[in-house]
């Protein structure tokens, strides 16, 4: 049982990038809106934090009156830091960050506070995690464990031992899940099974419930192919298996529409009268979501066995110490994940 002092947990991200600015900007700054009574704890190098505290307009106040270093959470605990101060779980790294200019010696350190944050929350000394984005191509590059890495939903499923989880962003009137995530197009239509499909609306549905308080979800569910296959004629996988597993699931109660063409579900009458709509695969549904609310959406992970929420944009290294990122995603992620903590304390 959640606590109102357990700290919500927020990841930098890549180094190299925005996650650090985002920090500091959205979080650090006299002048931030305060998001949420969830006390947050940053979990990070404490030099980079305290570097992005000076470079982003905190360099004319001494940097421990608005970032203060922890190196336990029980450190962190017994001291019970002030609201007005950014509290930051210190986790080294490898070598200091060139912004704009990735280096593969952090990735290690990238998953490490991805480790760290989901141990706490595991364990439930964490309300949830809140994740800055990372960039997946340097982390293959630096080939840890010679082990491929898909993304932050993959990996954290993997850490907490998750069976499934659904990845869902959401915008301001409109929620895209998926049934798959990161593959490659010409091995989705394998992907879609029938316990796939009926696996992810369990999720779904249970997780809408208990997380978003809607006692019967509605969910309106895409096909694969064109026109939802055309009766058979441009692909068979909504008749043989679609269809099949959405009556399964209706038959477990859940109020269910579909499958729709996809270029049909997104239409607005239906997106009105949907709490969520179901992608059959990455590109499918996140164009429109993403056209819908970019730089207002957020990354919503479902199935895991805490609140794990995060940003809908990348690393942005173009512009890595600008000033020019948008905190829009990243407060919204942090306003919702303390939403869904304060509903179990």
């Amino acid at each position: 049982m959640l606590d109102s002092g357990t700290p919500l947990l927020v990841t930098a991200g890549e180094p190299a990038g925005i996650g650090p600015e985002l920090m500091v900007r959205t979080l650090a700054l006299p002048t931030a809106t305060k998001l949420t009574q969830v006390p947050l704890l940053v979990v990070a190098d404490a030099g980079l934090i305290q570097r992005a505290a000076s470079h982003f307009g905190l360099a004319t106040a001494r940097i421990d009156k608005h970032v203060q270093v922890f190196e336990s959470l029980e450190e962190y605990s017994s001291a019970k830091p002030r609201p007005d101060q950014l509290a930051v779980l210190h986790v080294p790294m490898a070598v200091p960050e060139t912004l704009g200019k990735l280096d593969a010696r952090n990735s290690s350190y990238v998953l490490n506070t991805l480790r760290i944050a989901t141990e706490l929350c595991l364990s439930g000394d964490a309300a949830g995690l809140v994740t800055a984005p990372l960039h997946k191509g340097i982390i293959n590059e630096a080939s840890i464990d010679n082990a491929f890495f898909s993304g932050h939903t993959e990996y954290l499923a993997e850490l907490s031992n998750a069976p499934r989880v659904v990845m869902m962003l959401a915008t301001a009137g409109l929620r895209v899940a998926l049934v798959t995530t990161h593959l490659p197009l010409k091995d989705i239509a394998a992907a879609i099974s029938f316990q796939r499909v009926t696996e992810t609306l369990e999720i779904l549905h249970s997780e809408m419930r208990n997380k978003f308080n809607l006692n019967r979800p509605r969910i309106t569910v895409c096909g694969l192919n064109p026109h939802a296959g055309e009766g058979g004629h441009l692909g068979m996988e909504e008749i043989e298996i679609i269809e099949p597993a959405l009556q399964h699931c209706r038959a477990q109660g859940m109020d269910i529409i579909g499958p729709l063409p996809a270029d049909t579900a997104f239409t607005p009458a239906n997106i009105d009268k949907s709490d969520v709509i179901l992608a059959m695969y990455h590109d499918q549904g996140l164009p429109v979501l993403k056209h819908a609310g970019f730089g207002n959406a957020i990354n919503i992970t479902l199935g895991l066995p805490f609140i794990r929420t995060s940003v809908d944009h990348g690393t942005a290294l173009d512009i890595a110490g600008l000033g020019k990122a948008d905190t829009a995603s990243l407060a919204l992620a942090i306003k919702t994940a303390a939403e869904m903590a304060v509903r179990k304390i």
